[in-house]
């Protein structure tokens, strides 16, 4: 008969163990289990390579841009008039097209999220679709719609006089546009995610559903709104082609930093690279302040 060690494990005849002393060595975290985590955690070659292209192809632009950045003469681009005017008018249209998306967009991620209806689906494709939609194609829509002779700005320019393409408001509205699906679906996916009983208890008490929404719902979705706010803030700075085909590149007016760069990059490379700087230290920010939410696993 084979003798048994204290652990169960089968001995055999020369003093050595079997399958399942390696089982219980593995478990127990002994060198076998080491070495079986350590195989683990290797990548395989094929997979390596690639991998390996992937790093370099997204991160050698970026460290290009740094390499190649004017650093002497940084503070004199960055301190121009112009440079100044663009960046002023970007914050406070990417700000303004932000503030819209949460009106409209957390009350929008609150019935995808909580009320069944018919089509809701097909309501959710339409409004991801700003995701994949090419930002010149989304420019030429809002155009068809909002233009002078557009569906609806047809009415707004003859019943009130307001004209939204080529002007300020055009830029919030482009931005806002191409924005708002991020934090839609940001802040669905938290409300998917957050337990509805707290809601109904509310409603056992009395609660109407408003005051539930209110009261209950927005503070434990309140990370999860942040989140979408940074974001389709950050998207909102960086548009380019619907704020271009809708709103124009009007310096002081309509001009953002996208268009300032695309502008200076024909006439001064450095002036261009000091801004996409700029907007390359807004996105690092913008990661650096979410890396707890999507960055790290839980």
């Amino acid at each position: 008969m084979t003798p048994l060690d204290e652990t169960g494990a089968a001995a055999d005849d020369e003093g050595g163990y079997g399958a399942g002393d390696e089982a219980v060595s593995t478990l127990r975290g002994g060198p076998r289990g080491r070495r079986a985590r350590a195989r683990t955690r290797g990548a395989p070659l094929p997979l390596l390579v690639p991998a390996l292209v992937g790093v370099a192809f997204l991160t050698l632009p970026l460290v290009a841009l740094l390499v190649r950045a004017p650093w002497r003469s940084l503070p004199g681009l960055l301190t121009s008039a112009e440079v100044w005017q663009a960046l002023r008018l970007s914050l406070v249209c990417a700000t303004a097209a932000t503030a819209v998306s949460l009106v409209v967009g957390v009350p929008l991620a609150w019935l995808l999220a909580r009320v069944e209806f018919p089509g809701r689906g097909l309501v959710r494709a339409l409004v991801t679709l700003p995701l994949v939609l090419p930002p010149v194609v989304g420019g030429v829509a809002l155009l068809m719609a909002l233009g002078r002779n557009g569906i609806v700005g047809k009415w707004l320019d003859s019943w009130f006089g307001v004209t939204l393409p080529f002007t300020t408001a055009g830029v919030v509205v482009a931005e806002a546009f191409v924005a708002m699906p991020f934090l839609v679906i940001s802040v669905e996916g938290t409300l998917r995610a957050a337990d509805p009983r707290y809601e109904e208890a509310a409603a056992t008490l009395g609660a109407s559903r408003f005051t539930a929404f209110r009261r209950v719902t927005l503070p434990l979705i309140a990370p999860g709104i942040a989140a979408g706010a940074v974001l389709a803030w950050a998207r909102a700075l960086g548009e380019f082609g619907a704020t271009i085909t809708f709103a124009g590149n009007f310096p002081g007016r309509t001009q953002t930093m996208p268009l300032a760069v695309y502008l200076a990059l024909q006439s001064d490379p450095e002036a261009a690279i000091a801004l996409s700087l700029v907007l390359l230290a807004v996105s690092v920010a913008v990661l650096a302040g979410l890396r707890d939410r999507w960055m790290t696993a839980r």
